[in-house]
């Protein structure tokens, strides 16, 4: 930035900046509060989720100890126990541990845990952290107890010296707590004997992983290649490096979603900087011409009013950091780590405090301020001293035709960057594309004004205030369209995002229609259990039940470094899909005696499949690890981000090994009404399912699931209500600077006979019309943007598609609240203006 000048001219610039700034603080606060908005919602969901993702490090670490490297099977079927004896003598390895690793349930609780069985004479050299404590060393080996974590004992309401029932892979089995676990973090976890078990819980012969110790000096990464040859199908190595890729692949699409939504408040302030610095400098036109013929530069011209952009910037910067630092405590201590995705339930995170993060946001928040003034700041620089100490008019010609080729190369570039893929999974030019969007729509205002009050110019006989807002209007385009920068920007990012939250919904709704055409639904909550094949007889066999399809789930893993997908079974008919699962597109044929499969629209994004691909599935049979399944189509999903997989019953056992259901659909017979089956579809239960059973009709699950989508967008509809209120304000901020600045106007009005009644209402005409004309095109933009967050970036982030809704109802909310907005606000100016005494205001001397 060009050095301040020296001397009496130097003065006079600081002089400048304080009498503006005393003049007009609402202006200056309104552009500095949203700067900090911006930065404060940015910073607070980065230190929530920086927060959120090292409590589930420690989580994960807490159930995976501190082994160099663990050799996993892809599901919980696990892989055969003989591959434990080849890891031990594989070349680096000093110590193996065998590890039994199920998903369970802890006594009555439906929350999810985990079952880790261990041999405890290798566990404590490999992971000692995971041996439980408080207990005498001969409860380690006792098949009968098991150690607890925190988690683990809240949830299931035991205590140390009690007994506790798990249940994992279909049984259950009573333990006596010996003790806990301290390391496990906030992860419930239940330790017991290895043998015990493989023994209790149906694992004989069978592991879920192997964790290694390395020998000292031995590099991990060439170790972890070697090891990985020797593994058979359905296994993989396993490192801290692809933890930490799974966990931060888990969430990350949602975390940067909702920082670039955060930012969104940033961008509305650095446009409304712009309005704001571009009428301050308007305004003070004659000051900076006088500046000028003292002896000021254009550079020095440039750095001031580049450094009050930078002082509101900076204000407002800080002021965000230590919002957003009260707002992370504030929403830790409330609500946790979850902001409502439902991917952090490790319990509350302690604050993690990130300075590199805040002078990130600090240097965002400056960046926005001083972009906001780079135009300005040129203009104060160009304009001619002799013309502008005379001058306080509109600077462009209301005769010359606003360029349009500007607004079109940018919306050019918009398209172009729209085409673009995702970049690391993540849709950065979907965003860039954003960016220019709304820059394409900002640089054709000038045009679109003129455009849409041309046909109210052709009018005869307008009431005298309407004609001369028009007038006005038409003969000053550049303070017009400078007034609706800031409307434009505020409407059309809310607007965005407005629409595609509302058709995100329609289409969750609409699809919930589809995959719940049952009158009945069962879920067995809580893992390990599910309905066994005699029960599944018994509640078809329930007096008014028509038919009953049940549906399986188990989690496989594709992708070391990826979350797991969802693998289903259910019946299915290959011949017609679509009674099942809504398809996109349609299904194809796949060759006789192969394994047809119909992957989620995720799953076909995520790992790039289609119809007539090959995928390779674990099994649970040990001649066979995998087996070849066929894409036979695609299919909506939208209750699994990571995908899922279909496959039909038998093949699913064959798969899996695992009969039992945790689903069920009931159809009733004609004239069975559901509350006289209910009761009877629980006294078919055994009694330890019954109670982890719930049954309800598809209305309910639709309530249910609807209320987790506005739960998961609750920080979105949070947003935007801020985006809608920063947007106001920079309405309510930008004319009124506007109308203040134009007193000398008024006076001259006055001296002409123009009554004051006349001049108020030509300033609220004046102000509706702005505000309909942007809100037109904030509409119109607002629309234009929400495609791409539909059509790139969702789809890029979330692996989701969807139709477009319009929620016409908003848009005519937002249009009445700007158009008001922008009208009382030009008259409550105006009126202020008015005040001033008509020869003061045309006075020539200063």
């Amino acid at each position: 930035m060009p050095a301040e000048p020296a001397g009496p001219v130097g003065l006079a610039a600081r002089w400048m900046i304080a009498g503006e700034w005393r003049a007009h603080p609402a202006r200056v606060i309104v552009a500095a509060l949203a700067i900090a908005t911006g930065v404060a919602l940015g910073f607070a969901i980065h230190l929530i989720n920086a927060s959120a993702l090292g409590e589930f490090a420690r989580a994960v670490r807490g159930v995976n100890g501190d082994a160099d490297l663990r050799v996993q099977a892809a599901s919980p079927a696990g892989f055969d126990e003989r591959l434990f004896a080849r890891l031990a003598r594989a070349d680096g390895v000093a110590a193996v541990s065998p590890v039994v690793q199920l998903p369970a349930g802890i006594g009555g609780s439906t929350e999810p845990a985990t079952l880790l069985g261990l041999d405890v004479f290798r566990a404590a050299r490999v992971t000692p952290r995971l041996l439980g404590q408080g207990a005498p060393g001969a409860a380690l080996f006792d098949e009968d107890a098991a150690f607890l974590s925190a988690a683990a004992l809240e949830a299931a309401g035991a205590q140390v010296g009690g007994r506790v029932a798990l249940t994992a892979a279909g049984r259950t089995a009573t333990f006596r707590v010996a003790g806990t676990l301290p390391a496990a973090g906030g992860r419930a976890i239940a330790v017991v004997d290895i043998a015990a078990a493989q023994w209790r819980f149906g694992q004989v012969g069978r592991l879920q992983r192997v964790d290694l110790q390395l020998g000292e000096g031995v590099d991990a990464g060439r170790a972890g290649r070697a090891i990985a040859a020797l593994l058979p199908p359905g296994t993989y190595v396993a490192t801290a490096e692809t933890e930490a890729r799974q966990s931060d692949n888990l969430s990350r699409a949602y975390r940067v979603n909702l920082n670039m939504l955060a930012l969104v408040a940033l961008l509305t302030g650095a446009f409304l900087v712009y309005s704001a610095q571009s009428l301050s400098v308007v305004r003070r036109t004659p000051q900076f011409a006088l500046l000028r013929v003292l002896g000021t530069t254009r550079r020095q011209l440039l750095g001031q009013v580049l450094a009050e952009g930078t002082l509101v910037g900076l204000a407002g910067a800080l002021v965000g950091l230590a919002i957003g630092l009260g707002l992370a405590a504030l929403a830790l201590r409330l609500f946790g780590g979850d902001l409502g995705g439902g991917y952090f339930r490790t319990g509350r995170p302690e604050l993690v405090v990130a300075p590199g993060a805040a002078l990130a946001f600090l240097a965002l928040g400056l960046a926005a301020a001083i972009a906001g003034s780079l135009v300005p700041a040129r203009d104060a620089g160009r304009a001619r001293p002799a013309v502008a100490l005379k001058n306080l008019g509109d600077a462009v010609d209301p005769r010359s035709r606003p360029r349009l080729w500007p607004a079109l190369l940018l919306g050019a570039a918009a398209g172009a960057a729209a085409l673009m893929p995702a970049v690391g999974g993540l849709p950065l030019f979907g965003y860039v594309a954003m960016a220019l969007a709304l820059a394409a729509g900002v640089a054709a205002m000038p045009w679109l004004a003129r455009a849409l009050l041309a046909p109210l110019q052709r009018l005869g006989s307008l009431p005298a205030a309407l004609e001369m807002a028009l007038r006005r209007l038409w003969g000053a385009p550049g303070q017009a369209a400078t007034a609706l920068c800031g409307i434009v920007a505020s409407t059309s990012l809310m607007i965005a995002m407005a629409v595609m939250v509302s058709s995100f919904r329609g289409s969750v709704d609409e699809w919930l229609d589809q995959v719940l055409p049952a009158d009945l639904y069962l879920s067995v909550e809580g893992a390990g259990s599910g309905f066994d094949p005699a029960t599944q007889a018994a509640l078809r066999a329930v007096p008014g039940v028509a038919e009953v399809r049940f549906v399986a789930a188990t989690p496989v893993r594709l992708a070391p470094d990826r979350p797991p997908v969802a693998l289903l079974g259910q019946d299915i008919d290959p011949a017609d899909p679509g009674s099942v699962v809504p398809l996109i597109g349609s299904a194809r044929p796949i060759p006789p005696g192969a394994v047809p499969a119909w992957v989620s629209e995720a799953a076909a994004r995520l790992y790039r499949l289609g119809p007539g691909d090959r995928l390779e599935l674990p099994t649970a049979a040990g001649d066979r690890p995998t087996e070849t399944v066929h894409v036979a189509g695609v299919w909506r999903d939208y209750a699994r981000q990571h995908g899922a997989i279909v496959v039909g019953s038998a093949d699913y056992d064959r798969l899996t090994g695992d009969r039992r259901r945790g689903n069920a659909a009931v159809e009733l017979r004609p004239g069975s009404s559901a509350d006289a089956v209910l009761p009877r579809l629980r006294a078919a239960l055994p009694p330890d399912l019954e109670r982890r059973t719930r049954i309800a009709d598809p209305g309910e699950i639709r309530a249910f699931s609807l209320r987790i989508f506005d739960r998961s967008f609750a920080v979105t509809y949070a947003l935007e209500a801020v985006a809608i209120l920063v947007g106001l304000a920079g309405v309510a901020a930008t004319f009124s600077a506007q109308t203040l600045a134009r007193a000398r106007e008024f006076g001259m009005l006055r001296h002409l006979g123009v009554r004051r009644g006349q001049i108020v209402a030509m300033l609220g005409a004046e102000g509706a019309l702005l505000g309909a004309i942007g809100v037109v095109a904030g509409i119109g933009l607002g629309v234009a943007m929400s495609q791409i967050l539909i059509h790139v970036v969702n789809p890029q982030s979330f692996n989701w598609t969807m139709e477009t809704r319009l929620p016409v109802g908003l848009f005519a909310g937002v249009a009445a609240a700007l158009v008001a907005a922008a009208a009382g606000t030009a008259v409550l100016s105006g009126r202020r203006a008015l005040s001033v005494d008509a020869v003061r205001a045309v006075r020539e001397d200063w």
